[in-house]
């Protein structure tokens, strides 16, 4: 899939999720926002109560897409016979489409309205996708290759160009200017601080101060635009590299905390949802079959 076909794919997800979360709004609005008791005599309530036909597809469909979410993803990523099968990246994409979109649909099939043992499962639902939004952003700070597969340490390293001898043999500075950029992109030996925040924020700031010290000096070469350009893009770049190396392993240490958390919800939510599909079942509920 190439990069331009890869954002359309993102982007029809995305507008699927947003689409979808719109017209469940406009259709119900006037019927989620009356007390309980008003429902009843809402003209609607046939369609969007629980057990209604709107009401019990959106449950179904929302179910279906969860189960389908993670099953899929964890068969592509646990089985090799697979592996050939699209790329991981593209399909923890799907994954995190599919277990966005059946959420909406299940609070929509609730009707705002759970309590019991479903409300266990809902709110083990909506710990399940927190938790999962947290995992998306620590799974985007390991570095990966374009397969999805996580880049050890070495290979981190191995990433960094040689910017110096890039610098001296494409573009014309002085050698002042040179070792100003080269040693703006060495790592640093960093000052511990138990803070995370604090120490996040400093040096945030640093590099800021850095990627401005680059421009000034690439200004007073006088150098062309693109020149310009592609000189403080590898700048950039080597410094964002400078960072994913200082917090791989924790990051690396936080995912698989993470998984810790993220897959107990998973399991009671899944249980419940079955336990609830079963007694609806038995008491002789049923779509539109």
């Amino acid at each position: 899939m190439s990069q331009t076909a890869h954002r359309i794919y993102l982007l029809v997800l995305s507008l699927i999720v947003l689409l979808t979360l719109v017209f469940l709004i406009n259709k119900g609005i006037s019927y989620y926002k009356i007390s309980l008791e008003e429902r009843v005599f809402h003209p609607e309530h046939s369609v969007l109560k629980p057990s209604g036909g709107m009401g019990h597809g959106l449950g179904i469909i929302g179910s279906f897409a969860m189960l389908l979410g993670v099953s899929l993803y964890m068969i592509r990523k646990r089985y090799r016979i697979f592996s050939r099968w699209g790329i991981l990246k593209h399909w923890l994409e799907f994954h995190i489409f599919l277990c966005t979109l059946g959420p909406i649909l299940v609070l929509f099939h609730t009707a705002f309205k759970f309590g019991g043992l479903v409300a266990i499962s809902f709110w083990s639902m909506v710990a399940v996708f927190l938790s999962g939004i947290i995992g998306r952003f620590i799974y985007i700070q390991i570095p990966r290759t374009i397969e999805g597969r996580e880049l050890s340490l070495s290979e981190v390293r191995d990433l960094k160009s040689d910017l110096g001898a890039v610098l001296h043999a494409s573009f014309q500075m002085d050698e002042q200017s040179y070792q100003i950029i080269i040693d703006a992109t060495k790592k640093r030996v960093e000052i511990y601080d138990s803070n995370w925040i604090k120490r996040t924020l400093r040096k945030y700031k640093e590099d800021r101060r850095t990627i401005a010290r680059v421009k000034e000096v690439l200004k007073n070469n006088n150098l062309p635009k693109k020149q310009y350009r592609q000189v403080l893009t590898m700048v950039k770049n080597d410094i964002s590299l400078n960072r994913r190396i200082d917090r791989l392993v924790t990051m690396q240490n936080l995912f698989k905390y993470w998984h810790v958390a993220h897959l107990p919800f998973a399991i009671v939510m899944l249980v419940i949802m079955v336990i609830h599909v079963g007694v609806t079942l038995a008491f002789g509920y049923k779509w539109i079959f």
